[in-house]
C-alpha cells in the first residue's frame, strides 16, 4: 500500500513558477512546490490570528483568500478545507480532515498562486508580507509527547555517563518516548527566564536551589497529528503518515543539572517543562514527498517488530531534511554579527521515523487527536560536529566552543539565542525551506 506523502502529481512540478514573484527566487524557502501552513497577523495590531500560506516573501491569508471566493470553483474536497483553513485562530479544523481533503487544498492553493491564474487580482490583496507579521502558535496543542530517535545522540549522551553501556537494551528495540506538558510551548520568538529548580553537586551532601547552570538547547523536528484514532484502536504502520499533518522544528530546551538530579526513576519533568519553541510554519508530508529516502537499520541491529515495520518504511521512510543549528549572543547582536553555525546535520539518520512514532504511540490503544504534537527527540548525525545540543558538542562541558570574537561557550548563558533552521535539497528540485525557530534566554527571576 502506497502512503499519501510519497505519490508525486502535479504539485512537485519543477517547472511551476508563482505570480508571486518572490516565490521564484532560486533558493527561496517557500517556492509554490512547498505551500505551508502558520497562523499569523499583522505585527503591531490588535486584529486576529489567522491561517496563512507561505509563498515567497508572502503569506496568503486564507480566510481573506476563502472569503474572496478563490476556491469555490474546486471540488468539494477542496472546498470543506479551505473552509475549515478560513475558520478560527488555529489550524485544528484543518487537521481534523483527513490527507485526502488536505492534498485537495495543497492542489487548490497551487492552481491559484501559479503564474496564469484567473484569481491574481483578487489575491493580491490577500497577500502579507512576512516581514510584517506576527506568528502564534499553528494549532492548540492538546498533548505532547517526546521522543528520543537519534541513536547517535543516545549513544554520545551515554557514553558520557556509562562508557562501557551507553545504550540500554531497550533502546534498538521500542521508540523511547515521555509525555510533556504543552502549557510552555512557544512559537519563535520566544523569550523566557532562565529555570531554577534543584541542582546536586556529586561531592555534596544536599542538593541546592537556585538557576540552573547547564541551560541547553535540543535540535528536533516537530510532529503535528491530523486525523487521529478512536480510543482502543491501533494506528498501523500503512496508516501512520496518513495521521500526519505536517513537521516543523522543535527546540526542546534542557536545564541538563537540573535533570541529572531529578530524572530518576520516572525521567525529566522541572528540567523539561519550562519552555520549549517551534517554528511557525508546518511543512506537509507531501511537500516534502520528493526528498524521501530509504529507511534502514544497520547489519547486526535488532530488525524491529511487525508492527513497526512495512514495505514503505524500507523504500521511502527515511526524510532527507538539513538540520542547522546557530548562536547569537548578546555581545554578537550588539556588534551586528549575524548568528554563528555550531552544526549541521540530517533527519535521515534519526533511528526511528514518524510513521513508527505513531504506530508505536497508538498500539496500545492511545487515542491521538487533530492538534496533538511529538518531538523526534535531539537530532545528532554520526560525527561529533553534527550533535544536537551543546551537552555533546562540549564533550559533557569539558570543552569550551570558541565563537567568533574570542567569547566561549559551554553551556547557554543569558541573553543568547539560538537560533535553528531547516531545508530539504537535492539537484534539479526546490528548496523546501521550514523557516527559523529562535529563542533567547532572560536572567533567572529574583529569589531574594
Amino acid at each position: 500500500m502506497s502512503l499519501p506523502s510519497v505519490r508525486l502529481n502535479e504539485t512537485h512540478d519543477t517547472d511551476l513558477r508563482s505570480w508571486v514573484e518572490s516565490a521564484n527566487a532560486d533558493g527561496c524557502p517557500f517556492p509554490i512546490q512547498n505551500l505551508p501552513y502558520g497562523v499569523f497577523r499583522r505585527a503591531g495590531g490588535d486584529e486576529a490570528f489567522r491561517a496563512g500560506v507561505a509563498i515567497g516573501d508572502q503569506i496568503l491569508d486564507l480566510q481573506a483568500a476563502h472569503a474572496a471566493g478563490a476556491f469555490s470553483g474546486f471540488d468539494e474536497l477542496a472546498r470543506k478545507a479551505a473552509h475549515a483553513a478560513a475558520e478560527g485562530a488555529t489550524l485544528n479544523a484543518l487537521m481534523a480532515l483527513d490527507a485526502a481533503a488536505w492534498s485537495e487544498l495543497r492542489l487548490a492553493l497551487s492552481h491559484v498562486l501559479r503564474t496564469g491564474s484567473a484569481h491574481q487580482s483578487e489575491l493580491a490583496a490577500c497577500l502579507v508580507p512576512q516581514a510584517q507579521a506576527e506568528y502564534a502558535l499553528p494549532a492548540a496543542i492538546g498533548d505532547y509527547t517526546d521522543f528520543y530517535t537519534s541513536i547517535h545522540h543516545a549513544t554520545a549522551v551515554g557514553k558520557l555517563f556509562r562508557p562501557d553501556n551507553p545504550l540500554l537494551p531497550n533502546y534498538k528495540w521500542v521508540p523511547i518516548g515521555y509525555h510533556g506538558r504543552v502549557s510552555s510551548i512557544a512559537v519563535s520568538g520566544q523569550q523566557f527566564r532562565r529555570p531554577v529548580g534543584q541542582t546536586k553537586a556529586p561531592d555534596a551532601e544536599a542538593p541546592s536551589f537556585g538557576p540552573c547552570k547547564r541551560l541547553d538547547y535540543e535540535l528536533e523536528v516537530g510532529i503535528f497529528i491530523g486525523g487521529g484514532n478512536a480510543l482502543g484502536e491501533a494506528v498501523t504502520m500503512d496508516e501512520a503518515e496518513g495521521k500526519v499533518f505536517g513537521l516543523c522544528l522543535l527546540n526542546d530546551w534542557s536545564a541538563r543539572d537540573v535533570q541529572a538530579w531529578e530524572y530518576q526513576p520516572l525521567g525529566p519533568f522541572l528540567s523539561k517543562s519550562f519552555a520549549s519553541t517551534i517554528s511557525p510554519w508546518i511543512v506537509t508530508l507531501e511537500a516534502l514527498a520528493p526528498y524521501r529516502c530509504a529507511w534502514t537499520r544497520a547489519d547486526g541491529d535488532p530488525q524491529p517488530l511487525p508492527y513497526l515495520d512495512s514495505a514503505t518504511l524500507r523504500e521511502t521512510g527515511a526524510f532527507d531534511l538539513q538540520l542547522e543549528v546557530l548562536i547569537q549572543t548578546r555581545a554578537m547582536r550588539e556588534a551586528g554579527q549575524p548568528p554563528h553555525r555550531l552544526s549541521l546535520s540530517n533527519f535521515r539518520d534519526s533511528y526511528w521515523s514518524v510513521s513508527q512514532l505513531v504506530a508505536h504511540h497508538t498500539v496500545n490503544g492511545c487515542n491521538l487527536r487533530p492538534g496533538d504534537f511529538m518531538g523526534s527527540g535531539t537530532q545528532s548525525g554520526p560525527q561529533p560536529e553534527q550533535a544536537g545540543s551543546l551537552l555533546e558538542l562540549t564533550g559533557g562541558g569539558k570543552q569550551a566552543i570558541t565563537l567568533p570574537g574570542g567569547e566561549k561557550r559551554i553551556f547557554i548563558e543569558d541573553g543568547d539565542t539560538i537560533v535553528m533552521r531547516a531545508s530539504a535539497q537535492r539537484d534539479g528540485l526546490p528548496r523546501i525551506g521550514f523557516g527559523e525557530v529562535a529563542g533567547t534566554v532572560l536572567p533567572a527571576r529574583s529569589l531574594a
